[in-house]
């Protein structure tokens, strides 16, 4: 049984729960793969630290591993170095003034103020920047000056850097399937936006209209998840030997997070135009309200394009096909837009509307893998 058939049981199965239940199933297996990388991280962590480097307290070594990993999977590589840099300005710093100063309340104030302002120069991330403040309070408080606890705790910070990146790349999650997932959602989002605005504006229903532009206004944690897990996709392709062969189509699916994106913005748009035109009882064009209609049959191509495995159907081209068929269809109310901008007549939410539309298929072209110049060129009416 293939990867794919595996996850669309999986998928049944889930379904079958209540619904609740299958939110909460579903997230935790999203989650299974980091929360596996973090157990082994942490463990492999303190054994280095402790069994094999032989430090009395390497607590830090563990956290600091679990930290960089996490569940947020893109950026991993940077939370390592951030973490670990903040932990060697913070005892640094902290070891210097309180070598000088002496520990106290006010002592105290200074280390920290001093050392994350040194992180906001340095750097100015804020892992940087809370991991040197933090430091500095431990060397501060616990750890006399030169105390070799506050240089192991640097080394412990480096080694659960270390280790989140070994495990990152040893242990990877599939790079393309979140971002596959996560492009799919939002172009099902868009097929049923589409087809939900075209009913309403048949029936002239203005709240129709305001609940479609609603829904796609609250999107946009959608198009950040999809982003955030293209990024870590690529992120993975870039660190783990286990995926360098895979490049090619991490860097394919990643394309598509732009388009897919300016996709949602221009449908935004759309759906404002049209809750205009509702609001003015302007009918809309019978050719304006097809084109319309026809949208939703070219985001599920697209959705099932994202979902098809490697070289299998459709694929890019089976896609382009069935939106070159869509813009066929769009070519005589496009015309006839053109015409009406040239003569000065025509409503003019009508005619940004159709702009709109015409933006949103050059989007979804380049969904499939075409440069924006040739997507433009496939609405030329000549």
């Amino acid at each position: 049984m293939t990867t794919d058939r595996i996850r669309a049981t999986r998928s049944r199965l889930i379904d079958r729960l209540p619904g609740p239940v299958a939110k909460r199933v579903r997230r935790l297996g999203l989650s299974a793969v980091p929360i596996l990388q973090c157990a082994i991280a942490g463990g492999l962590a303190w054994f280095i630290a402790f069994d094999l480097l032989h430090h009395a307290r390497p607590f830090f070594a563990p956290i600091a591993a679990v930290a960089s990993l996490g569940l947020v999977l893109a950026k991993r590589w940077r939370r390592s170095i951030e973490l670990i840099g903040g932990v060697l300005i913070g005892i640094v710093v902290g070891d210097l003034i309180i070598s000088v100063i002496g520990s106290g309340p006010w002592q105290i104030s200074v280390v920290v103020a001093l050392a994350m302002m040194a992180a906001v120069v340095i750097d100015g991330a804020p892992m940087v920047t809370n991991q040197a403040g933090a430091s500095a309070v431990l060397v501060a408080t616990l750890l006399p000056p030169g105390d070799a606890a506050g240089y192991e705790r640097a080394i412990d910070a480096m080694i659960g850097g270390g280790v989140a990146l070994l495990i990152g790349a040893l242990v990877p999650f599939n790079p393309a399937h979140r971002a596959r997932r996560d492009a799919a959602g939002v172009l099902e989002t868009l097929r049923d936006l589409s087809g939900d605005l075209e009913t309403a504006l048949r029936a002239q229903k203005e709240d129709g209209v305001y609940r479609v532009l609603a829904q796609a206004r609250n999107t946009q944690s959608q198009i950040e998840a999809m982003h955030s897990d293209m990024n870590a996709g690529r992120e993975v392709g870039w660190i783990s030997p286990l995926y360098w062969f895979e490049r090619p189509r991490i860097h394919r699916i990643a394309a598509t997070g732009e388009p897919i994106d300016n996709a949602m913005r221009n449908f935004r748009i759309c759906a404002r135009r049209a809750l205009g035109l509702t609001q003015r009882g302007v009918r809309v064009e019978p050719a304006v309200l097809d084109l319309i209609a026809a949208l939703p049959e070219g985001f599920e191509i697209l959705r099932q394009m994202m979902l098809s495995p490697p070289k299998g159907s459709p694929d890019g081209a089976d896609a382009a096909r069935v939106l070159r068929t869509i813009v066929r269809r769009a070519r005589p109310a496009i015309r006839d837009t053109e015409a009406l901008i040239e003569d000065g007549g025509g409503d003019f939410s009508e005619i940004a509307l159709l702009v709109e539309l015409r933006s949103l298929l050059v989007d979804m072209l380049m969904v499939t893998g075409l440069k924006r110049e040739s997507a433009i060129a496939q609405l030329r009416l000549d």
